[in-house]
C-alpha cells in the first residue's frame, strides 16, 4: 500500500478477450450454434441466419467462422458498394443485420451470389428476419430459405465458465463460490460478464487485495447505484 492511505492507479494494460475457437466456452445455450459452425463447409444450404439476444456470443462465433471460412466482412449498410470492389467469388459475414440501414437491395445481390457461385454468407442478427421489416419482396423470400440456428440466452454453466476464463487470462484467481455468486446477480450477457471481470479486477489491483465475495458485493452495488466512477 501507498503512504497516506492512497489508493494505487492500475496501468491500463488494454486486455482484449480472445475471439478463437479456444477461447469459446461450450455450454446448452450455444451447443448447437457451435456444433453448426465447426460443420463449415458441410452446410444445408449457402446462406445461415445466427439469431440470439445482445450478448450470448454470436460476434465470437461469427469471427470463428470468418476464419474458418477466409470470408470478408460487410457493412449492413453498404453491402451492394462493398461487395462490388471484390471481382471473385468469396464468401461473406453480416452482422447486426436486424438494426436499422439494412442495404436491403445490396443483401439481395449478396445472396443471389453466393448461391450462384457455391460460397456462403453467414447473418446475425437479434431476432428473426420476419421482425426485420423488410420491405423488398424478393429479398424476403430468400431470408425464409436461409438456415436458422437460435443461440438461447447465456445460461448459469456458460456464464460461469466465460467468467472463470476471462479472470484466468487476466492470471487472477477467483474461487468458484465467488464467481457463483456474480453470475446470479448480473445480466445476462457476456458483455456484462466482461464489464464485471473488468471492474473487479481494477479494484483489486487499486486496493492489493483478493477478489473476495465481500469486495464483489461492494463492486456489484456501486455499479448499480451508478457510482462505479468512485471505485474505478
Amino acid at each position: 500500500m501507498s503512504s497516506g492511505g492512497e489508493r494505487q492507479i492500475p496501468l491500463d494494460l488494454g486486455h482484449v478477450a480472445g475471439l478463437s475457437r479456444d477461447d469459446l466456452v461450450l455450454s446448452s445455450a450455444n451447443g448447437s450454434a457451435v456444433a453448426f459452425i465447426e460443420r463449415w463447409p458441410d452446410w444445408p444450404g449457402p446462406v445461415a441466419l445466427l439469431a440470439g439476444p445482445a450478448g450470448s456470443g454470436k460476434s465470437h462465433l461469427a469471427a470463428i467462422w470468418r476464419g474458418q471460412a477466409d470470408a470478408l466482412s460487410v457493412t449492413r449498410s453498404h453491402i451492394a458498394a462493398e461487395i462490388a470492389r471484390h471481382s471473385q467469388p468469396r464468401s461473406y459475414l453480416l452482422e447486426d443485420a436486424d438494426l436499422p440501414g439494412l442495404d436491403q437491395q445490396g443483401l439481395f445481390h449478396l445472396i443471389n451470389s453466393v448461391s450462384q457461385n457455391r460460397s456462403a454468407l453467414l447473418i446475425t442478427a437479434r431476432s428473426f428476419p420476419a421482425a426485420w421489416g423488410v420491405s423488398l419482396p424478393d429479398l424476403a423470400s430468400r431470408l425464409k430459405a436461409a438456415t436458422v440456428i437460435e443461440i438461447g440466452e447465456p445460461d448459469d454453466d456458460l456464464l460461469a465458465g466465460v467468467m472463470t476464463k476471462l479472470f484466468a487470462d487476466r492470471q487472477v484467481d477467483v474461487e468458484p463460490h465467488v464467481i457463483q455468486f456474480l453470475v446470479r446477480r448480473i445480466e445476462r450477457s457476456l458483455g456484462a460478464v466482461n464489464t464485471v471481470v473488468q471492474r473487479l479486477d481494477r479494484a483489486a489491483l487499486e486496493q492489493q487485495a483478493r477478489i473476495t465475495r465481500q469486495l464483489a458485493a461492494t463492486v456489484l452495488s456501486a455499479f448499480d447505484r451508478g457510482q462505479d466512477k468512485q471505485l474505478f
